[in-house]
């Protein structure tokens, strides 16, 4: 067991060093390779009133001057230990991680993260919860209900949630709820420490409608899962002993039927983590997916780097506890 854990964490570690190099490489070879100079990059950093004594300058205090591998290690020195900026005859130091300036408002790109990932992890975890519980128990119910009319029902609100996109049914939420019966004025996030009680209210219709999305994945998935398990030899084994029907269901044959789900499971948060772009944009939830939007609206290099970066962190470390929780779900993956 100690050896699987050590494999996985030096595959993550070198996954996160794959991803922050090909990031930079985007961002700083591909333009190149595009025909845009060094000096084009300097410019945004300098403004609108540019000249070239301020796009030289900008170049030598950024380290843009010098070849691409040296820009790397300093840009991964920076998100360890540090950087020292100079902007003119001032100089800033940018404490680690630091993933640079903001080209339009010149202020730390991990500062702005930070505030914005408390608003993205309070709707990904509330709206997991609701989905993982939902649609895993809709899918054993109505596995075990094969062909009967709640097995039917089931399976069409599933398909009906799976294609209905989450910008509908959280406009529809928003039309229904706050217009059309009041009972919420309005969705805003209050942070959890200032109100629990505000927080959670002003969240359910998100995660509703986020969870209404993915529940119905997770119950069509589920449901496939526990029809294949409940037809293996070892559930009948295990009901010719005497085990009790629940115990066959959930010891034997939903155990075997979760490892599919955890593994869909940890993309899905991971992803969600990183950004959930549309359903921020829907609520005007102002996260790390709508940070996102903006600094692509305006061609903010840094933040979009910072926010790909960090967003790629999450889905590593959900998919490294994926693979810690095969372990304990599967005893297989210990013995091989």
């Amino acid at each position: 067991m100690t050896a699987y854990l050590i494999r996985r964490l030096f595959a993550a570690v070198m996954l996160l060093v794959v991803v922050t190099a090909v990031t930079f490489a985007i961002f700083f070879l591909v333009p190149r390779l595009g025909g845009q100079s060094v000096d084009d990059l300097a410019v945004q950093y300098v403004g609108k009133d540019a000249n070239p004594e301020s796009v030289a300058a900008v170049k030598q205090n950024l380290g843009l001057d010098q070849p691409l591998i040296v820009q790397y290690f300093d840009f991964i020195k920076a998100i360890f230990v540090g950087a020292e900026y100079k902007f003119g005859p001032d100089a800033s130091e940018c404490s680690a991680p630091c993933f640079g300036y903001s080209f339009r408002s010149h202020i730390e790109v991990w500062p702005e993260i930070t505030q914005r990932i408390p608003v993205t992890l309070s709707l990904a975890v509330g709206a997991a919860v609701l989905w993982v519980i939902s649609g895993v128990t809709i899918g054993v119910v109505s596995a075990l209900k094969r062909g009967t009319f709640i097995d039917r029902l089931a399976m069409t609100i599933a398909l009906l949630g799976v294609s209905l996109p989450i910008f509908f049914t959280g406009l529809l939420g928003l039309a229904l709820f706050t217009s059309q019966w009041p009972i919420w004025e309005s969705v805003d996030y209050i942070p959890i420490t200032e109100d629990p009680g505000e927080w959670f209210w002003n969240l359910i219709i998100p995660w509703c409608s986020l969870a209404f999305l993915y529940s119905a994945l997770y119950a069509r998935l589920t449901r496939a899962g526990m029809l294949e398990t409940m037809g293996e030899d070892y559930i009948r084994t295990a009901r010719a002993k005497g085990l009790r029907e629940s115990k066959v269901v959930a010891k034997h044959g939903l155990r075997a039927a979760l490892t599919p789900i955890v593994t869909i499971f940890g993309m899905d948060f991971g992803l969600l983590v990183g950004g959930a772009i549309i359903t921020e944009q829907v609520f005007s939830l102002q996260g790390m997916g709508a940070y996102a939007v903006q600094a692509v609206k305006d061609s903010d290099l840094p933040i979009v780097m910072g926010v790909t970066l960090v967003a790629a962190f999450f889905i590593v470390f959900c998919n490294l506890i994926v693979d810690l929780l095969y372990a304990a779900i599967d005893p297989r993956v210990r013995y091989s």
